[in-house]
Parts: C-alpha cells; sequence; structure tokens
C-alpha cells in the first residue's frame, strides 16, 4: 500500500463566497499535485453557492474534515454574516491548531481576525472594505499598503486577484522560490513578487 506523502490544503466554503478568492489561489495550489491534495470544506455537506451564482460541491464538512496542513480562508460578501457564526470560528480555532500555515484573501481576513487569530500579528485585507474588517480586529497590526502580508505562519492578502500573489508566496516558502516561478509560467501568470506593491491603497484614500 502506498503512503501519500502530500500536504493537505482545505479551501473554505460559505455562501457567497467570492470565486476568485478561492479558485484563483486554488488553481496555483493545483499545478504542484505531487506536493499538495486540495480538498473543499463547509459547515455542511452540499452544494454551496459563490457570490457570482456558480456552485461548488463540498468534500468534507466540520464534522468529518481530515487534518489541514494548509487552510484557505477567501473573502466575499458572505463574510458579513460568518463573522457572527460561532461553529465556523470555532472550527477556524480548532483547525489552527494544527495547521502548518493559515492563509486569506480578501475580506476572508476578517474570518481570520473574528476567530482571534490575527491578534499581535501584521495582517491586510481588501482596500475598499479595509474599515469594515479591520473593525473584526482590533487587536491586529493592520497594514493598508500591501499586496499580501506574511507574519509567522500566517498570509493575508488585499483583495481578490492579490490572492494570486500570495499564493505563490506560499508556495515559494513550502516549496521554494523555483518552483513558484515554475507554477506562475505554467500558469501564465505575470506575478507580482513584491508583497508590498499596492496601488489600490491609495486608490481606496488609505494612503
Amino acid at each position: 500500500m502506498s503512503c501519500d506523502s502530500r500536504q493537505t490544503l482545505g479551501a473554505l466554503l460559505f455562501e457567497d463566497f467570492e470565486l476568485l478568492d478561492a479558485f484563483g489561489p486554488l488553481e496555483l495550489f493545483g499545478l504542484c499535485p505531487e506536493h499538495l491534495r486540495i480538498i473543499t470544506v463547509a459547515e455542511r455537506h452540499g452544494v454551496i453557492a459563490s457570490a457570482q451564482g456558480p456552485r461548488c460541491a463540498v468534500d468534507h464538512c466540520f464534522d468529518d474534515c481530515p487534518r489541514i496542513d494548509v487552510l484557505l480562508v477567501p473573502g466575499g460578501r458572505g463574510t458579513r454574516r460568518q463573522v457572527t457564526n460561532g461553529t465556523l470560528l470555532a472550527w477556524l480555532q480548532s483547525s489552527a491548531r494544527s495547521a502548518r500555515l493559515l492563509t486569506s484573501v480578501c475580506t476572508g481576513a476578517s474570518l481570520l481576525a473574528a476567530a482571534g487569530l490575527l491578534d499581535g500579528k501584521r495582517a491586510t485585507t481588501n482596500k475598499l472594505a479595509f474599515r469594515w474588517v479591520t473593525e473584526q480586529g482590533p487587536r491586529v497590526q493592520w497594514v493598508a499598503k500591501a499586496r499580501w502580508i506574511e507574519d509567522t505562519n500566517i498570509f493575508t492578502a488585499a483583495g481578490v486577484s492579490a490572492g494570486m500573489d500570495m499564493a505563490l508566496g506560499v508556495i515559494s516558502r513550502m516549496l521554494g522560490p523555483e518552483e513558484a516561478e515554475r507554477v506562475a509560467n505554467e500558469a501564465e501568470y505575470d506575478w507580482h513578487r513584491d508583497p508590498s506593491w499596492d496601488p489600490f491603497a491609495r486608490q481606496a484614500g488609505l494612503s
């Protein structure tokens, strides 16, 4: 019997999640199939509708989810409801205890913040929703001008497409910069390698 030595990357889904927040990074992580096994997780089994309409089947619910090595939390307008979902926040706290890396995209940072997982950490989020997200984590060191932030084992990305740049940063940390470059080239993606590159903070009046 062969042993699967791949790490498990779990993407949290909830009603009205942002499509690109989840599937942009998953496209890039999915180009490392020998290293990463990707699963989707939600509070309950079934099909989850994204904010844009397309629906996604869930692989696992909270009760039967295997241990996750890398957790991906997307944003989307559904985060406004989930920040008060005690079941989801408790699952995030539990998963974080054994995860190697925690990552969020866009307003997904609000869920990590509401769970207390960003306390004392530097983090960023979507610039158009910056003020609302930062209210969810008053003990977080929020950074307005950043494409993504890496602080210890936590990666947080700015809005939507920034999650793809962050994902490549995660791949670089886990598997090396050469692998991140290979993935970017295979996806024909122009990777913003500088995490401080951020023209959108100024447009949103944050810098």
